[in-house]
């Protein structure tokens, strides 16, 4: 294999692949990206077994062929060479990288056992405005699980029926659920979709207005933007239902300024997190929050001007959790619904209410 490229090229697509190579494997091949030169490009693909990233460039091909590069070794040795016209001149076990006066070496391994990426993909789909599918994905995935233990949370449930949109992501101490409109589909979906997946995608999202298709068939999903090509496999599995999560009423709610309250629970989480639950304490009471954490290093005490509405409540939390929920919602007021000190409270807009948080406060001695 020889062809010739922009080190721009190559660096942009390098670099868009690569989070797709594997980390931790014992297959070799998972860790690198197959570069596969044919008529008057090049396309460079990773995959882990879960999630599969294909890039097309533009590239001078003066000899077609694959090969398969170590995927981070060559993703760092190509970003720094944005500037240059690049060479990849391939054979045998090794592949020279030629760049301005200088060259470089690096070993390759050979492309023919590189797992197979399928993007036949087309059986069910769902159309939806690009800046949609951005807000969902950005208003959701935070809250997916991050460990092993119950996969089927690493993923976010997607459901389209009815003309919208639902997705919902939780990881047994919060959960996030918003819904949109779509311009169309195939018909009713519902599917749970690795998290990280549905982060790739938004990356790869152009900025201006447009519209973009996800794919689905037999367990896998495919998205394609440009010459970018996610695929990924789904979860198999029964995702809890929120609907016997979501309390259906409140005893209290609070309506407050997000910047301020934002702000307070900021400064207090400093104070505390390096402690395991990063705890702090909100003090509701008629026309305002009283918001306090305590640790070695410190503590804080500050009130914040609220609408109040039912009883006085005193509610211990993680929070990352609650400034993690109010990041994400767009108004600038925003509305906690309490019911007790133990059971799940939730975080919305005042207004638009097609997003909501759900948080699962933490049991202290004073309210065990």
């Amino acid at each position: 294999m020889k062809i010739v490229c922009e080190g721009l090229d190559l660096s942009d697509a390098v670099l868009k692949v690569v989070k797709a190579c594997a980390t931790r494997t014992t297959i070799p091949l998972m860790e690198c990206i197959k570069i596969s030169a044919k008529n008057d490009g090049i396309t460079l693909t990773a995959t882990d077994g879960e999630i599969s990233i294909q890039k097309k460039i533009k590239a001078e091909v003066y000899e077609e062929g694959e090969v398969c590069v170590p995927g981070r070794y060559f993703s760092d040795f190509i970003k720094k060479l944005e500037g240059v016209q690049i060479t990849l001149d391939a054979e045998d076990n090794r592949m020279n990288i030629i760049y301005a006066d200088s060259e470089t070496t690096m070993q390759i391994l050979s492309a023919e056992d590189f797992p197979k990426i399928d993007t036949d993909i087309n059986e069910n789909s769902v159309v939806l405005e690009t800046e949609e599918l951005r807000r969902l994905i950005n208003a959701t995935t935070f809250c997916c699980a991050g460990d092993d233990s119950r996969p089927i949370l690493k993923g976010c449930q997607i459901v389209v029926s009815g003309g919208e949109i639902n997705m919902t992501a939780l990881d047994g101490f919060r959960l996030a659920t918003t819904k949109g409109k779509i311009i169309s589909s195939t018909g009713d979906i519902e599917i749970v979709c690795p998290a990280r997946t549905l982060n790739e995608i938004e990356k790869m999202l152009p900025s201006d207005k447009g519209e973009t298709e996800i794919k689905i068939q037999k367990g896998n999903l495919l998205v394609c933007v440009d010459d970018t090509t996610v695929t990924s496999s789904l979860y198999n599995g029964d995702f809890i239902k929120k609907e016997n999560i979501i309390p259906k009423s409140f005893i209290t709610y609070v309506t407050v300024d997000k910047k301020a309250l934002k702000s307070s629970i900021e400064r207090a989480a400093i104070l505390v997190r390096n402690d395991k639950n990063s705890l702090i304490i909100l003090d509701i009471s008629q026309g305002k929050i009283e918001i306090s954490s305590n640790s070695e290093i410190g503590n804080l005490c500050e009130p914040v001007k609220a609408e109040v509405d039912g009883k006085d409540l005193k509610i211990a939390m993680n929070s990352k959790f609650i400034s993690d929920a109010i990041n994400a919602l767009e108004e600038d007021d925003v509305t906690l619904s309490f019911n007790n000190q133990v059971q799940p409270f939730i975080c919305e807009n005042v207004i638009d209410k097609n997003v909501l948080y759900l948080i699962l406060p933490v049991r202290t001695s004073n309210n065990a």
